[in-house]
Parts: structure tokens; sequence; C-alpha cells
């Protein structure tokens, strides 16, 4: 049986019958808008947030052309060049094209920074049509001769506001400069800042623009509620909300690095089983603590906001805000990590009174007033580590261990670093200065 729905929007059967097998029913509002005009030849802006199919909007009509125009890609030159800003957001881009294109012959690859790069580029020699990257591992294979860019006929940047947001800019702009001018260009962005919007004049012709983004910002099914606290007691509420009995697979989001690395350590401490990912960890730290996550073996992940919107895990019930984000947007997508597949979810926000601006910056962005949560925090319980102790073993949750710490402090090299290892002794020389103070 094949899906007349997306047959009417133009695309063939080998790709509809695939798209019945993965139980597409109905095409979403951007890809009834994007893929007749992309199948037509145009550009296109695309102002959508995660969630909403557009990695489906964009990949389909290419693969149609693809099938249509019987491209077969040279050794080392792709066709289609698709450009995140994330290793787990293009993981997840190779997955869904291998999907839709599943009863298809078209060829394809994805390349990121922190792994060898010998079978990408070995991949890359064989010829695919469609390459999945991100910009600083392309960039240096280009450089290197391992790829070559100038058969490109399709161009995609999937989130530009974040490739801009995390530094990218130069890297895509030498890209875009090795490529051919006669292509498609797509660009996609939750966000539309007037660095995006500059970007998008440069490299795209006379786009259709097309807008999904939601008149109410926030996803309705989320309930959120603050919490109004000192930063020095965060950690402790935090361990106190994590343990409530309807928390059954956590986000916690910090705004940086180092601070995810911190909660997450605390967490362990507490017993509460729990791994930081962000953009320092390496790639074989970011998919052990993401495939622990997804299978249960981990029910806390601690982010920096460079994984919200690479991270699409079914059945996180609570979000948790350890603190607000600079931007009341990168707030919208670290809540929308809850709620997916028509799920309902929590998204709980710690909020300092130096964080006040940032909460109310965000109220005015989703136009709602949070409410703060109706709970009573014992925090004085959490600072003795045995009652602690006491409520993990009473959920039904994996714990940490003296094995699993093991094994963590054992992965050696930028990981070990990052987990800060077992440093009693400089503990206690920091215990003292503060008591002396």
């Amino acid at each position: 049986m094949i899906n007349t729905e997306f047959t009417a929007l133009g695309l063939s059967s080998v790709l509809c019958r695939a798209l019945t097998e993965l139980d597409y029913t109905q095409p979403t509002p951007i890809q009834q808008q994007a893929i007749p005009e992309l199948i037509a030849g145009s550009d296109l802006l695309g102002i959508a947030q995660t969630g909403t199919g557009k990695t489906a909007a964009f990949t389909l009509p290419i693969l149609e052309m693809l099938l249509r125009d019987g491209v077969r890609a040279d050794t080392k030159r792709p066709k289609v060049l698709i450009l995140s800003p994330t290793r787990e957001l293009a993981a997840q881009i190779r997955d869904e094209i291998a999907g839709y294109g599943r009863y298809t012959e078209l060829r394809h690859a994805c390349i990121f920074g922190g792994v060898g790069q010998n079978p990408q580029v070995k991949t890359l020699a064989k010829g695919v049509e469609i390459l999945v990257a991100t910009p600083g591992r392309l960039l240096d294979l280009v450089q290197n001769g391992f790829v070559h860019l100038d058969e490109v006929s399709h161009l995609v940047l999937d989130e530009a506001d974040r490739l801009l947001d995390m530094g990218f800019i130069r890297d895509v702009k030498k890209i875009i400069g090795r490529l051919p001018r006669q292509r498609q260009s797509l660009l996609f962005s939750a966000t539309m800042p007037k660095e995006v919007a500059d970007l998008a004049s440069e490299i795209l012709r006379r786009p259709v623009r097309i807008d999904v983004s939601p008149k109410v910002v926030a996803v309705a099914k989320i309930e959120q509620r603050v919490v109004h606290i000192d930063n020095a007691d965060k950690p402790a509420a935090l361990q106190q909300l994590l343990l409530d009995p309807d928390v059954s697979r956590a986000i916690v989001f910090t705004r940086t690095k180092h601070g995810a690395n911190r909660v997450a350590k605390k967490l362990d401490r507490a017993g509460i089983l729990a791994e930081a990912i962000h953009g320092n960890k390496s790639q074989a730290a970011r998919t052990r603590a993401l495939d622990g996550f997804k299978s249960g073996k981990i029910w806390v992940l601690v982010a920096t906001d460079i994984a919200a919107r690479g991270i699409d895990v079914d059945g996180v019930s609570h979000v948790i805000n350890f603190e607000l984000p600079h931007e009341p947007e990168s707030y919208v997508h670290r809540i929308g990590r809850t709620a997916r597949a028509g799920a309902s979810g929590v998204a709980w926000s710690l909020v300092d009174s130096s964080e006040v601006k940032r909460l109310r910056a965000v109220e005015k962005l989703t136009k709602l007033k949070i409410p703060t949560l109706e709970k009573t925090l014992d925090l004085q319980a959490f600072t003795d580590q045995s009652a602690v102790d006491q409520v993990a073993m009473s959920e039904n949750r994996p714990r940490t261990s003296n094995t699993a710490n093991s094994d963590r402090k054992q992965v050696g090299g930028q990981d070990s670093q990052e987990m800060g290892g077992n440093r009693p002794g400089r503990r206690r020389r920091r215990s003292r200065k503060r008591r002396v103070a």
C-alpha cells in the first residue's frame, strides 16, 4: 500500500513505500509546503524548530530529484552536501536518509570529527551521492584532497543559527566558496538573527520562505515550573527534584561544559547515575552517554545547549534547567527535549536572583507566566550523604556503583580529565580555605 498523501506532493512510489513502512501517514506543514517547491528547483529559507519534520522536508525532495536524474556520483565527488552543527544531528540525518532511501541505490555517508578519518576517507573514495558532514572535519578532508565539492548540485545548511553560535561561520563560508555557483541551496534555522539573515541573502537565490514556527513558542503539553533558589543550594535541590517518583528519565541543562561536568560528578556521588555530554567530550564518550541514556542504563543526562537540538530521545519525562540560558530561544529548545512523539512532559527551572531577568525574557518570548513549583524542598536532608543514599536506594532506578565509577575513571585521556577523577587531598584543601574565609 502506497501513501497517497506523499504521492500527491510529487514523490515517487519507491519513496512513498518506505514512508508507509516508517508509519508516515500525513505530511507535516513544512513537508506540505517545502517538498513541491524543492522538487520544482527553488531555493528555500525554512524557519522551523526540531520536531516539525524538516529533515524529511529537505531529504525527500532531494532523493526524488536524484532518482529522476539518474545521478551517480564520481569518486570523492558528492552531489548533495548537508552541513550540520553537531555530530549527533549529522548521525540522525544520516539515519533518516537511510530509512527514506531504503529502496533506492543512492549512496550516502556521514563524516564528523572526534573519530578516526580513515574509514570516512575510504567511503568517500568509493563515491557517495549524499554527504552529511560537520564543517570542521569536512574542511580538513577537503584541504587534504580526500573529497572535492566541485560537483555539488544541492546544498543544505541545517540549524544555521546553531552553526553560527558554535563558531562555524568561517568554515561554512570556506566550504561554500568551493561549491559550484549553479546549485540549489536550502537554509533551515529555528531562529532568524541578523547573522543568519545575512548568510541567507548571500547563498540563496530568490528563495521560497517557509515559516512554521509556532505562534505559541513553548510546547503546550509541557508543564513548566520555576524554583526560586540561591545558586549555592541548587545542587541539593536538583538531587531532591530528580528523586521525585515521577522522574523516570531526565535531562539537566547547564550553561557551561565545566558546569555540566561538576553537576554530573555531584549526582554520581549522591548515587544518581548521570553522565555529562557537551562539545569537549570525545565522540566515543558522547556516543556512550547517549546510548546509555536511550537504553535506560543512565537515567540522567547533564548537557549544555549544544545538545538541546541534537538529543531526540522518546520517554524523557523531565527537563531541568540547572541554570537558565542567556538566550530565551535556547530555553525553548531545551524544554523541547521532553513531550516528544505526542507525550506530555515537565520542565523545571532553578532560578537564582541573578537570573530573574533571563526568566522574564523567557516569559516574554513564550507569552506565559511560569508558575512556581508547589513542592517543599528539604535541602538540609541532602547535605547528609547517608540521607541521599537512603532516598536513592528507595527508588527503582539504576544507581552508581564502585565498579561503574572505576570504569569511568579508566577511560583515560580527555574523558578522565573532564570527570576530574578522585582528588581527595585537593578537595580537602579547598574545604579548609572556605572554612577560613
